[in-house]
């Protein structure tokens, strides 16, 4: 059973601890944090970084890896048993696939971002389910936070363990906790020792059901800080209650874990007591990069299926690649596949270069590659028709080829939660964007905050947009700047020009909205895309651009790709800020909160057969309501 603290937190202590939880300096120059306040700083992400010389290491690696998915991964029967053979994971194990970000000092292979990101696509255009085993042990598991904060002991100890093969996992989601970490109910409780008594449960805990290692979250009851531990599976009191079962990644080793009364020696904390959900923050600044790279990969598999059956299938006379709906269709997805694949490899090199704050850039590339990607995936499974829909089990019973998209489309469906759904993901990126903003004028729109500070504030905000906001409006980003991109010149210029027009439209909402604009995130939501689009356009402008530099013929391929790319994204952010100006936004907040109160019931939920879960839910929602109601009035 859950051990559950003795309060439960409010929406402000919440956000409280979200808030303390956060990074709050920014000591290295982000582009997005510059892009957001109207500064375009190009010089952040171009020239596009150059691939390091290609390692011996690396090279032996990659190509041992690609015969080993040929020769000995049968993902069919994977999906169909709903089970990574155990040789499958031995062997992963004996070539050092667990250790691929782990330092050579401590058995692991040392590969940078970039080359653990090119393995990982790879193996997507293989198996997902692989996919999620490697990377939730090495990108949010046990190696990545004990490289990170662990202490010398730490990394002596569990960094050659996990190296060898060690599965790792990483549990914080609990039952009524998700990406809300204020009501963690998991405890901590430290003994005379110093040690820690460690009861709850969690889970969705991926990899949970075969790690032996598992860093976890858990609540000090006395304080309300979040602590992470490295917990043993081995350790008395730590219990596997069930296995997970999803509608893709059907292979996935995620686990209910429960802890009763286990024991956590003092040095097992991982960094310092309270810095648990920093760790994890941090931890997730590179962890997530995996997500992007892997949506990209699935792009490309996705491009290579429908330019193959666009060609072959044959309706009206000619190849449905050459009606004009496809064909609208396959420029789409190719254009934002090549801007995927930008996105990823910019990121993933800044996370290299170690010289950039990347909160911004990697929350953006997981966020948009993960919505881009799922477009593309299910325009894929629109343009195989019946045999997209059709699984690829079927399709080979009956002597067609079996091009797995019905698998693809329920493994990739996940990509839009996992480390962060797309709607967490806004509210974080919001959040990170208007920190200047509301570092300089917060006071102002606090109610908390007397009249007499804010009063006080006032000199020091208006000197701040005295000097700041006529600079959003005065700028060249017009020609002869930026011409050295030659036929792209005029998509950077918009860019710059737009990169301003954003800030402005930012500070116009909070000057309109103060302190209500949190609660408006509809507008928001908006003003983020806008300024992921503008990432994703830098990102794939840059690349092209260097590529054309070559002389090769990709270079000329991937100009027309970026082209094609920069044209139907500057409609769509010419949408977005459309629908800022001008929405119907509360009116569709009104009808939602009709919705939830029941007034539309007999309209739209009539003539349904009966359901014992929704009855089930229905009642265990009344329960809580009326719970909730008894805490308001205490």
């Amino acid at each position: 059973m859950t051990t559950r603290p003795a309060k439960t937190f409010t929406e402000a202590e919440a956000r409280q601890v979200a808030e303390e939880s956060r990074e709050t300096e920014w000591s290295a120059p982000s582009f997005l944090k510059e892009l957001f306040l109207g500064n375009f700083r190009l010089d952040l992400v171009h020239p596009f970084p150059d691939v390091p010389p290609e390692r011996p290491t690396f090279r032996a690696f990659y190509e041992r890896m690609r015969r080993f998915l040929a020769d000995e991964v049968d993902s069919e029967a994977i999906d169909r048993d709903g089970q990574i053979p155990q040789e499958v994971i031995d062997k992963l194990a004996a070539m050092g696939a667990f250790g691929m970000k782990i330092p050579v000092e401590y058995g692991g292979l040392g590969f940078t971002q970039r080359e653990y990101c090119e393995v990982i696509k790879l193996i997507t255009s293989q198996d997902g389910n692989l996919v999620a085993l490697l990377s939730a042990h090495q990108s949010i598991g046990v190696p990545q936070p004990v490289k990170l904060f662990g202490t010398d002991a730490q990394k002596a100890k569990y960094l050659p363990r996990c190296a060898r093969g060690a599965v790792s996992a990483f549990a914080l989601t609990e039952r009524d906790v998700g990406s809300d970490p204020g009501n963690l109910h998991t405890t901590a409780e430290r003994t005379e020792g110093g040690d820690y008594i460690l009861n709850g449960e969690k889970l969705w805990c991926t990899n949970g059901t075969i790690a032996e290692l598992y860093v976890v979250m858990a609540r000090h009851p006395d304080t309300g800080k979040i602590s992470a531990f490295i917990v043993e599976r081995d350790w008395p009191g730590v219990e596997v209650v069930q296995r997970c079962r999803f509608m893709g990644l059907r292979a996935i080793e995620n686990a209910v874990i429960r802890f009763t009364g286990v024991h956590v020696p003092k040095e097992n904390l991982l960094w310092e007591e309270g810095r648990g959900l920093k760790l994890a923050l941090v931890t997730l600044n590179t962890g997530r990069l995996t997500l992007p790279a892997s949506c990209a990969a699935a792009s490309k598999r996705a491009i290579e299926i429908c330019r193959q059956w666009a060609n072959h299938r044959v309706q009206w006379g000619q190849a449905i690649g050459k009606h004009d709906a496809i064909a609208q269709l396959l420029t789409d997805m190719a254009a934002t596949t090549f801007a995927m694949d930008a996105l990823s490899d910019l990121a993933s090199s800044m996370a290299d270069l170690g010289d950039r704050d990347i909160r911004l850039e990697a929350a953006v590339a997981k966020m948009w590659n993960s919505e881009e990607g799922w477009k593309i995936i299910d325009r894929t499974l629109q343009i195989r028709g019946g045999r997209g829909y059709e699984t690829s089990q079927s399709l080979a019973a009956r002597g067609e080829p079996p091009i797995p998209v019905e698998r693809m489309m329920r493994d990739f469906r996940i990509n839009l939660i996992f480390e962060g759904s797309s709607e967490i993901l806004h509210l974080f990126i919001a959040r990170e964007a208007l920190d200047r903003h509301l570092a300089v004028a917060g006071d102002l729109v606090d109610a908390k905050v007397p009249m007499k500070q804010k009063l006080a504030k006032l000199p020091q905000v208006g000197a701040f947009y005295a000097g700041w906001y006529p600079t959003r409006w005065l700028g060249w980003g017009r020609w002869p700047r930026y011409s050295e991109f030659g036929a792209l010149a005029p998509h950077v210029r918009w860019c710059e020009r737009t990169t301003r027009r954003l800030s402005r439209t930012i500070f116009h909402l909070m000057v309109a909205k103060g302190a209500s604009l949190e609660k408006r995130q509809a507008l928001l939501f908006r003003c983020v895309d806008i300024g992921a689009d503008l990432f994703a356009m830098t990102a794939a402008i840059s690349r092209a651009q260097v590529l054309q530099r070559t002389g090769l013929p990709e270079g000329t391929a991937a100009v027309e790709l970026a082209d094609a790319f920069a044209c139907q994204t500057r409609r769509r952010i010419a949408d977005r800020f459309r629908a800022i100006r001008s929405n119907d936004d509360r009116d569709r907040y009104a009808t939602a909160r009709r919705l939830l109160d029941g007034e539309f019931s007999e309209l739209l939920e009539n003539g349904l057969a009966d359901s014992p879960a929704i009855r089930e839910l229905s009642e265990e929602t009344l329960r809580l309501h009326r719970g909730d109601d008894r805490a308001a009035a205490e």
